[in-house]
């Protein structure tokens, strides 16, 4: 039966190169035999290790995704652990946790970092190449990120990056194991310490990047750039940068995900005999009509003139909404013509009668 490596490990089909990695790594400390004694954590460890050594190894993991194994003859026969160095799983928990429990303490990956990118709405339909500056922890140059020259093993731990007391009292031997205040659980020492980074491997850095942003994209959308956040201490890894995106205002375009709403004025001539109007869409110019009769607030749809989606499902519309505009000033010329209109159409023009007006005439 094929085996699900991609389940095993708890990620998704389209996880990228560090995910796979990163999710290997708190599996395989989580079922460790060493650090984890329930029953079953063996064969657990085992699969992980499995998985990993497919899914961690590009063409392994080309092959397993178009034909379900990772070679022609599949994974039935079992697994053999000596591909790793011959040294078994123990060596592989080893490349990563700095010697399976047994070794330095594993130094943390860098923190992700979130930068946020505002673009125009334009560019948020089109998609845009920006060149961003972050300043950020990186690894120093001077010393490559090693911290130092002269790196050796820690005498006071031998390595361990952890030393053990044992201490007599009245009830028995007590053993407490600490972290090594020699070389603070790294298990080496610096015997000349860099002096740009002070031996810690990493230096506040000013950095561009290039960032390319799909058409489509959104306010809140996240894009992750793989190991571009900080540094951890001496190569410990480093994080992910997120850029999130911000849209600025629009002077007239109000967004809903792909549809574009647009509010537009006409008087209330167009708006009685009908007329065609030019309105802004985010593509440029573009005609629309409007029939005889138009109501304010009547909402005309424009096919395929809103937003690109991010999925690649095609445009959204454009909605415009149009708004009748009653002029507030009127000549004497002006005003006859419309009491003339109004009686060719039966509409009386006289002002109405107020409230007061019908009270006044009911009292008398």
């Amino acid at each position: 039966m094929t085996k699900d490596y991609y389940q095993t490990l708890g990620v998704d089909k389209n996880a990228t190169k560090e995910e796979i990695k990163r999710a290997y790594k708190r599996l395989a400390k989580k079922h460790h035999p060493d650090l984890n004694k329930k029953e079953g954590s063996t064969e657990t460890f085992k699969e992980i290790n499995e998985a990993f050594s497919v899914l961690g190894d590009e063409k392994k993991k080309q092959h397993y995704d178009q034909f379900g194994t990772a070679d022609a003859q599949g994974f039935d026969q079992g697994f053999d652990f000596s591909g790793f160095g011959g040294g078994g799983f123990e060596d592989i928990f080893s490349q990563f946790f700095g010697g399976g429990g047994r070794g330095g303490r594993q130094r943390a990956t860098g923190s992700d970092l979130l930068y946020q990118l505002e673009i125009t709405l334009e560019e948020a339909s089109t998609g845009i190449q920006k060149t961003i500056q972050i300043v950020k922890n990186d690894t120093c140059e001077s010393c490559e990120g090693e911290g130092g020259k002269g790196i050796q093993t820690c005498s006071t731990c031998k390595g361990a990056g952890r030393v053990t007391q044992t201490k007599r009292s009245p009830f028995g031997i007590f053993q407490t194991t600490t972290t090594c205040p020699h070389c603070k659980g790294e298990g080496k020492d610096i015997q000349h310490p860099c002096s740009d980074c002070n031996g810690i491997g990493v230096s506040r850095q000013k950095k561009e990047l290039e960032v390319d942003l799909p058409a489509g994209v959104d306010n809140g959308n996240r894009l992750r750039i793989s190991g571009e956040g900080e540094a951890g201490s001496r190569n410990a890894g480093k994080g992910d940068l997120f850029v999130e995106i911000r849209i600025k205002q629009h002077p007239y375009f109000k967004r809903d995900e792909t549809e574009l709403i647009l509010e537009t004025p006409i008087s209330f001539i167009q708006a009685a005999i009908g007329t065609t109007i030019e309105v802004p869409t985010i593509d440029g110019k573009a005609k629309l009509k409007i029939p005889p009769g138009t109501q304010t607030g009547t909402t005309f749809s424009m096919k395929n003139k809103g937003m690109p989606s991010l999925r690649g499902y095609g445009k959204g519309n454009q909605h415009v909404i149009v708004n009748i505009v009653v002029p507030k000033k009127l000549n004497k010329k002006q005003e006859e013509s419309l009491k003339e209109f109004g009686k060719l159409i039966g509409e009386k023009v006289t002002p109405q009668k107020g409230f007061f007006d019908k009270l006044k005439e009911s009292l008398t």
